[in-house]
């Protein structure tokens, strides 16, 4: 079995350009994938941090100490 470790340090190929413009859009295909998915998702991270501190707002409205 071949060690995968001992290309490390040798000089990188040159990629054919058809592979790499194919790899290119793939990567920009799959960029604006998950920029959509971010746009039509929640993000509940935010939701939470936004309910807890709409609740603190409001407690400390409440309590006029």
């Amino acid at each position: 079995m071949d060690n995968p470790f001992e290309y490390v340090n040798k000089p990188l190929k040159e990629v054919p350009p058809e592979l790499k413009s194919k790899v290119m859009n793939d990567i920009a295909i799959a960029k604006l994938l998950m920029e959509l998915a971010a746009l039509f998702s929640y993000n509940i991270g935010d939701i939470i941090e936004s309910v807890m501190k709409q609740r603190e707002k409001n407690n400390t409205n409440d309590n006029p100490n």
